[in-house]
């Protein structure tokens, strides 16, 4: 069998913080990320000299990086992380306590002794004015450095000893401690550019770009794209094009990208994966040679003859494992497709098994798609593009998924089976032969534009954007204004048209900024006029969406009288709190459906009740997996294992820290559904206590979903009262 090509293809991307015009940057994002994901994940590729990959940086990103380095730059987090903490005012207490543990708390803070007893004294459900006379002022100088260390990869304290003293150091803190970390950081992040050029010379890397400030390239050439997948598309009520904006963002990401690293790039991620017939000549244009997308592109691009089946099984895998070009105008790209599952996969799973494990069962299913495509690939070898998100899924691993990069990276490199590449070396040897007709108009998920455009509030700020557009054009027309001062404010209109805004918009996505996000968008447009020195219109002062973070689930209205039999009784569970599959609209998106689409949960007076729905029957859906998890982080260390799948006999044990509490009687039956009782007392529940939990399936000894697969489902035990309660509300 000919090596399965592996094109691991990482993309770098944060949206454009800075508020050029006010002279301010709320979020910290580009400064922790660059210490702990960029650097990180450049010299893991440095660790294995023979491994060969692609990473996509994209022109924002790398503007605001070189800001910190090269103009000094700063953020309100790192502005309130400098200050002596015997000269912190109320306000900047208060941010810290609101903002200094926004990092996984599992992961990133929990494991740390002192980060932890910080966060439970923060308390997370209780008004920041009780907790702030709590802290003392060695409380607030740990935190100030913790919330900067533990942002820090983990091969940095494996390469730098003062960083790793510091680190065990845990806490009493002093000034010059965290003035050191900080400059520390400072040169971490000025590590980022070179060490990644480096990289790009000396062969190992393919670095690629996306238009400049990441918008969604077919939307701004023609918003009515979006209804090829979605025909019954609410639109804005403005659909003028925006071509010109979109041939900027395109021209200036490679000017910037050439001046940055000594040569052009020659591929691209479109923002979001988003392509459309009509953009291939603009792309083309600027020199670009191949573009990447999700495999749902070629499928619809193929009217269904590249697809999954509904288990899962690509029907003719040969035809997604090859690259293809795509021709308009005269001009011509390559285009690869990624295997979401695969990238699935990374993002979202993998961070719950062994490592080892994990990296062995990637390559196990590489070599499969090679001995399944080899008989019908022509004599060319399978490319395999694995693409996601190179940030967002670490802070997930336990040790911020250095041991299974490790692992993958070279087992990849000595495995004969197995050849990592850069795409472009690829497409030299094997270029793509076969023709896409009409390049369908879509992203990477679920081969549409809906979370950018056609929900009222989406559709709200691409008219803000017009509107703030044609007055900007209106009075260029004049003649007027100096021609720097024109550049400014169309700068601010390009950072607008950002997809990222939008991601946060609507019902698709929410996290605890969205109203951070919004006032930064809104912003944006106000710098317009303000450059034009004229008063913006009072709509800009009204926030787009609710302002307040969407919860990923409902909570229970009434205690629950529910038999554990398997049936979907709708009456037993219409009081019960709700999580669906998906909902919980973070950073990242998984395009892979979980079997288990809702959890239904809550109490009667002695016990914690979940009902799991699937696709079809719970009894025939989870038939092949090894057993069932419900995890809790409050009570910590406790979990309900369900077995007995295949036999179709559920048997439910308690365990506390792993150990099996024998007397503890769970009740569990599967049928229509999945039903679980177990007694409060047994979990260590207490009335008014906080309960945290996740439900997990394991496959193989290995964890194969999670819900919610980012977060937990969060509630509050109930009281004696509890139903005269929720009946008075």
């Amino acid at each position: 069998m000919q090596p399965v090509c592996l094109a691991l293809f990482w993309h770098q991307h944060q949206p454009y913080y800075p508020d050029r015009v006010g002279g301010d940057n709320w979020m910290p994002w580009v400064r922790l990320h660059g210490t702990k994901d960029y650097w990180g994940m450049a010299w893991h590729i440095k660790e294995v000299p023979e491994f060969r990959c692609t990473i996509n940086l994209v022109p924002s990103l790398l503007q605001q990086l070189l800001a910190y380095t090269e103009e000094g730059a700063s953020d309100r987090h790192l502005d309130v992380s400098r200050i002596p903490a015997d000269g912190l005012s109320e306000s900047d207490v208060r941010y810290m306590l609101d903002q200094f543990f926004m990092a996984n708390a599992e992961h990133m803070i929990r494991p740390y002794p002192r980060y932890f007893e910080l966060n439970q004294k923060r308390g997370g459900h209780e008004p920041i004015e009780r907790a702030i006379k709590r802290f003392t002022e060695r409380d607030l100088r740990d935190l100030q450095v913790w919330s900067n260390l533990t942002w820090m990869h983990p091969l940095l304290f494996e390469q730098d000893s003062n960083l790793k003293a510091l680190f065990q150091k845990g806490q009493n803190y002093t000034e010059a401690d965290k003035a050191w970390l900080l400059q520390k950081q400072l040169d971490v992040l000025r590590e980022i550019v070179p060490l990644h050029k480096q990289l790009m010379q000396g062969g190992q890397l393919e670095l690629t770009t996306t238009p400049f400030y990441h918008p969604i390239l077919p939307l701004l050439w023609d918003k009515r794209c979006a209804r090829q997948a979605m025909p019954g598309c609410a639109l804005p009520k403005h659909l003028d094009s925006y071509r010109d904006d979109a041939i900027v963002h395109l021209k200036r990401a490679v000017e910037y990208h050439q001046k940055l690293f000594g040569a052009p790039p020659v591929g691209m991620w479109p923002s979001e994966g988003s392509v459309s017939q009509e953009v291939i000549p603009a792309i083309a244009d600027v020199g670009i040679q191949w573009i990447a997308t999700d495999e749902e592109i070629l499928s619809h691009s193929t009217n269904g003859w590249v697809a999954r089946d509904g288990a899962g099984y690509m029907r003719h895998p040969e035809l997604l494992y090859r690259p293809w070009k795509v021709e308009e105008q005269g001009r011509s790209l390559q285009i690869v497709f990624r295997d979401h599952a695969l990238s699935d996969l990374i993002g979202f799973q993998y961070q719950r098994a062994e490592p080892i494990h994990a990296a062995n069962d990637l390559i196990g299913k590489l070599e499969a798609i090679g001995r399944a495509v080899e008989p019908h690939n022509g004599g060319r070898p399978a490319l395999v593009p694995i693409i996601l998100d190179g940030e967002n899924c670490w802070e997930y691993y336990p040790d911020g998924g250095v041991k299974f990069l490790r692992a993958l990276y070279r087992n990849c490199v000595q495995r004969p089976s197995i050849r990592p590449v850069k795409v472009s070396d690829y497409l030299r040897e094997s270029p793509g032969v076969d023709r896409i007709g009409s390049l369908f108009a879509g992203s990477w998920i679920s081969h549409n534009f809906a979370i950018w455009i056609g929900h009222s509030e989406d559709n709200t700020a691409w008219d803000l954007v017009h509107q703030t557009r044609e007055f900007l054009k209106q009075t260029q027309s004049l003649g007027t204004v100096p021609a720097d001062v024109l550049a400014r404010a169309w700068e601010e209109i390009y950072i607008a048209e950002g997809s990222d805004w939008y991601w946060w918009f609507g019902d698709d996505h929410s996290s605890a900024q969205d109203a951070l996000f919004d006032q930064l968008f809104r912003k944006h447009l106000k710098n317009v006029y303000i450059l034009l020195k004229t008063p913006y219109p009072p709509q800009l002062d009204r926030p787009i969406g609710r302002g307040e973070q969407r919860p990923i689930h409902t909570r229970p209205r009434g205690f629950l009288p529910v038999r554990v039999d398997g049936r979907r009784t709708f009456f037993e569970w219409i009081n019960a709190g709700q999580y669906v599959s998906g909902s919980e609209r973070g950073t990242m998106t998984m395009v892979t459906q979980s079997a288990i689409r809702a959890v239904h949960f809550g109490f009667d007076e002695r016990r914690f009740l979940v009902c799991l729905e699937t696709a079809a029957r719970a009894v025939d859906d989870l038939l092949k997996i090894d057993h069932l998890r419900i995890g809790f982080a409050e009570p910590h260390g406790v979990e309900i294992r369900l077995t007995g799948f295949a036999a179709g006999k559920l048997q439910g044990a308690l365990y506390h820290d792993n150990v099996r509490q024998p007397e503890a009687a769970i009740e569990a039956a599967i049928g229509r559904v999945l039903e679980l009782g177990a007694p409060l007392a047994a979990l260590g529940i207490k009335p008014n206590a906080v309960v945290e939990f996740f439900v997990e399936t394991v496959d193989s000894g290995q964890s194969s979903d999670r819900l919610p697969r980012e977060g937990l489902i969060s509630l509050t035990s109930p009281s004696p009262d509890f139903e005269y309660l929720m009946w008075q509300a």
